[in-house]
């Protein structure tokens, strides 16, 4: 256990350095302070209470587990319970980190973008976001093998950690969505649509609170996101390979071994941008996706020739090698996802644009097109997904589904820095706007936060790919954990889990929606109230009441998010107990199938929507102000959500039902 634990130190240490490097830089002026103070207490404060009520039901369900083995003979019991506690400590830790440093980095991104140009800001930005990166990967593999050497590697216990993370993702992505979005739509229907302002003009009271949901949702939220993918891939390959019998113990340590490589290549990746993304910062940060990427892929291939062992499974013989071509189909996989998500969502294609040019008759078309979008860029991917699966089982049966998992999400450190980065600038051209900088600077960070854009839609290409990987790997241990050996369609139980589990993500995407739709409301009608009732508001001569747009995000995103989380977590109990462990299966198989086609199109279609207004913005079809411009504003309030709220929540919610399964299964063992 040495290896990863080291790598996990390198991670925490380097993390250390960009957080004193980014903390060096000057904040600003006086007024670009104040703004990023206010975002900073805004964002800790809904982490407090979010934390508080996500601490609530991680108290329950441990004492839960904990007393599991006095009402039935299974393994669950304190071990499980401390693992659980620590999967949502780390989580939360991961995500706390990254969002403190991204609230203070936002107004040090103006300043360097005012006082050094694109240079300036990108490299202040991608700092910023690497901690978040390597806040994830650093934290989330120090627990994890921490509890694996006290342990034992126990699967029992080391699921628990999977389902701590996995439970505050889902509630930390989901709820920061709604905040997120909740505000950024009352501040773009009233603002710029209704009253004709810029975007995040001063006068507006809603954009404090805007900002303030870029940090929870699109940093914090992210982090909770993607560790919670990064720890369920290693935990679906240990897990398999206890389960099918592989008990070599270089079986079990080659994917802490490659996660351990995946770090350093992570943090070389992340050296590449900081030093080389000067003119071109899509190419850089895309460049140092892809370096991350070839030299994890190498040290995959040195660890497993070196420590690999022929295995078999199932009665079929597997090359040592088998692991290795495995995760490369993975690897390959998340590539082209990645590429076609780029083509869906930049405004260098052709399916942006059309969205931008269809947007000249109005927001219907925006809104048609931007769907029709996100619903074709779904075919190509799944086929990738489909032929990596069968190429990663035929090399290495379903232990090579779980090692394709974690090939996507080796390089984790380097997509989430590339992902959190774009938040960061976002937050910076707020502050520019607000602080009243030379137009330059806007310039300079919308520039980035288009790149963002992009670069987010690829991360979260990378993260649904990885998602249905890794639920296909924690299906296929909790189907032999609780001895289902088929899941029969001709069974009427298996085929109700199967409706059930198709119908849950498009029944907890509503939830989400509407979530958002009320909190959207109480924002756009807060809004309107302080530009009629507040005297000299739109002549600039007070400011607005911003910490009231505050706390109407924060509520609406607390209620949202419980009955969405709740649901997730209890549904799979309930099928469990009441249908039994082969509906179950068919519930997860129902969930993996619609969930996995509702994260792409999302995705891909807030996305596009998104950076369709972006290149109107640039000047293109009448630029800002135009009609063209109203519509694509509108059709951006649409796409946020898709992109930011539920689109990400689906991500998550299909491996915490899988992994929820896989802890429970001793209850329901045929």
């Amino acid at each position: 256990m040495i290896v990863p634990i080291v790598a996990s130190l390198f991670a925490l240490v380097f993390l250390v350095y960009l957080s004193i490097d980014v903390m060096k830089k000057s904040p600003g002026n006086e007024r670009m302070v104040a703004i990023s103070k206010a975002i900073q207490e805004g964002a800790t404060a809904f982490l407090k209470r979010e934390y508080l009520y996500i601490g609530i039901f991680v108290v329950i369900i441990a004492a839960l587990i904990a007393l599991a083995p006095t009402f039935a003979k299974v393994e669950l019991g304190w071990k499980t319970s401390i693992a659980f506690i620590t999967g949502a400590m780390a989580s939360a830790l991961a995500g706390y980190i990254g969002m403190s440093i991204a609230t203070r980095a936002n107004s040090r991104t103006a300043q360097g973008a005012l006082s050094g140009g694109l240079k300036g800001a990108l490299g202040v930005a991608v700092s910023g976001g690497a901690v978040m990166g390597l806040g994830v990967v650093g934290i989330s593999l120090l627990g994890l093998s921490i509890l694996y050497k006290v342990f034992g590697g126990n699967p029992t216990v080391i699921n628990g950690y999977a389902m701590g993370a996995s439970l505050v993702a889902l509630f930390a992505r989901s709820g920061g969505g709604i905040f997120t979005k909740g505000a950024d739509m009352g501040a773009d229907l009233v603002g710029k649509v209704e009253a004709n302002i810029p975007e995040d003009d001063p006068r507006n009271p809603a954009v404090i609170a805007d900002n303030v949901g870029d940090n929870v949702g699109d940093v914090a939220g992210l982090g909770s996101d993607l560790m919670e993918s990064y720890v369920e891939s290693i935990i679906a390959a240990l897990a398999i390979a206890t389960l099918i019998g592989l008990t070599s113990d270089s079986l079990q340590m080659i994917p802490f071994y490659i996660a351990s490589a995946g770090i350093v290549a992570s943090v070389i990746g992340i050296t590449y941008v900081r030093v080389f993304g000067r003119s071109n910062p899509q190419s850089a940060l895309m460049n140092g996706t892809y370096i991350s990427a070839v030299l994890t892929g190498i040290a995959t291939y040195l660890i497993v020739k070196n420590y690999g062992v022929p295995f078999v499974e199932n009665g079929i013989q597997y090359s040592v090698l088998g692991p290795f071509y495995a995760t490369i189909s993975g690897v390959l996989s998340g590539i082209i996802i990645g590429f076609l998500s780029e083509y869906y969502t930049s405004n260098k294609y052709k399916p942006v644009r059309k969205i931008a040019e269809d947007s000249k008759t109005g927001p219907a078309l925006t809104i048609t097109t931007g769907l029709s979008v996100g619903m074709a860029s779904t075919a190509v991917p799944v086929i990738a997904l489909a032929i990596a699966v069968m190429l990663a089982h035929h090399f290495a049966g379903i232990y090579g589904v779980a090692m394709a998992a974690l090939g996507m999400l080796a390089t984790t450190g380097m997509v989430v820095a590339v992902d959190s980065y774009g938040p960061i600038a976002d937050n910076a051209g707020g502050i520019a706007e607000m602080a009243e900088l030379d137009p330059s600077v806007r310039e300079i960070t919308d520039n980035l936060d288009s790149v963002g854009n992009t670069t987010a839609a690829i991360g979260k290409g990378f993260a649904i790919g990885s998602a249905a990987f890794a639920s296909l790997g924690l299906l296929a241990a909790y189907m032999k954990s609780a001895n289902v050996d088929v899941a029969d369609i001709k069974d009427p139980k298996v085929l109700a889990g199967l409706l059930i589990g198709g119908m849950f993500p498009f029944f907890i995407s509503s939830m989400l929606f509407d979530a958002v739709s009320k909190s959207a409301f109480k924002m756009i009608e807060e809004v309107r109230r302080q530009f009629k009732e507040i005297p000299g508001l739109m002549e600039g001569k007070v400011l607005p009441d911003s910490a009231k747009c505050v706390d109407i995000s924060t509520t609406g995103a607390i209620q949202g998010m419980l009955i969405p989380g709740a649901l997730a977590i209890v549904t799979p109990a309930i099928i469990g107990f009441t249908l039994g462990p082969d509906a179950l299966a068919g519930l997860l198989v129902g969930a993996l199938i619609t969930g996995v086609m509702l994260g792409i199109q999302m995705a891909n279609s807030g996305g596009a929507m998104d950076n369709a207004k972006k290149y109107v913005e640039e000047g293109n079809l009448g630029g800002k102000g135009s009609e063209t411009h109203k519509a694509t504003i509108i059709g951006d309030t649409v796409g946020d959500p898709l992109k930011d709220t539920v689109g990400p929540s689906i991500n998550i919610l299909i491996k915490l039902m899988a992994v929820i399964s896989l802890v429970l299964a001793p209850l329901f063992v045929n």
